[in-house]
């Protein structure tokens, strides 16, 4: 059994919902570009750009950094060299 089939369930369930919203966000900005006066929409956006973060915070805290470069906090010692990486599950 690999390291990777360990993972806890809210590893996957946060890494989908972060995804469910990264597709809602894109979507969202692609609309924004032809309707930029759609208030609903820019509140819709910042809602779920709301939530993007409070997801991406929940996952750093229980699983380490979902990103590199400053965008998540890393703990001591350096976490972001421990697999897996979201990217290899």
């Amino acid at each position: 059994m690999s390291e990777h089939n360990k993972l806890p369930e809210s590893y996957y369930r946060l890494l989908h919902e972060l995804q469910a919203v990264d597709f809602v966000l894109v979507e969202l900005a692609l609309y924004l570009n032809t309707h930029p006066d759609d208030l609903a929409a820019i509140e819709q956006h910042n809602a779920f750009a709301a939530k993007k973060q409070h997801l991406k915070a929940q996952f750093d805290a229980e699983h380490g950094p979902l990103q590199q470069f400053g965008n998540s906090p890393v703990g001591a010692p350096y976490t972001w060299k421990q697999a897996p990486w979201p990217w290899q599950v």
